[in-house]
């Protein structure tokens, strides 16, 4: 069965909407930043860090794309933005912007790991609400 994390953009967070692109160019960055980091140490730690490919299909344009990897150890990571209706405490309704992060049920002991290590990535980037696969919630946003 798959399993899902889901990052929300809460009124605190630095952000309060983000679109599939801004996701790309956060794993984009994620990918520039760990491959400095291993010109640094002379070693090749961009592949280890990001073993995946970005690719997105025709259906999925704009909403989702999915992370693909030929590595042994891993196989595959979808992430999709989308938004929900959530209520205050003082009955107000609005619109929340979620990151969903799926593992599909083909995905290895791998893909979790670096699901969790980029949604925490993602999370620390948006200030958001992080909902882990084990259902644990980590807080990303300043709270009063």
């Amino acid at each position: 069965m798959a399993e899902n994390a889901f990052i929300k953009l809460v009124p605190s967070s630095a952000k309060q909407t983000v679109t599939i692109e801004e996701v790309k160019d956060l794993f984009h960055y994620y990918k520039n930043i760990t491959t400095k980091t291993g010109d640094q140490l002379n070693w090749q730690y961009g592949d280890t860090a990001f073993p995946y490919e970005i690719k997105e299909t025709e259906d999925g344009k704009g909403k989702w794309f999915y992370l693909h990897s030929d590595h042994e150890r891993y196989y595959a990571i979808l992430i999709g933005v989308d938004t929900e209706t959530v209520r205050s405490e003082d009955g107000q309704e609005s619109e929340q912007v979620n990151i969903q992060i799926t593992l599909p049920e083909k995905s290895t002991h791998g893909d979790k790991g670096k699901a969790n290590e980029f949604a925490k990535f993602l999370a620390k980037k948006l200030q958001g609400e992080l909902h882990l696969f084990n259902e644990r919630i980590m807080y990303y946003y300043p709270r009063k």
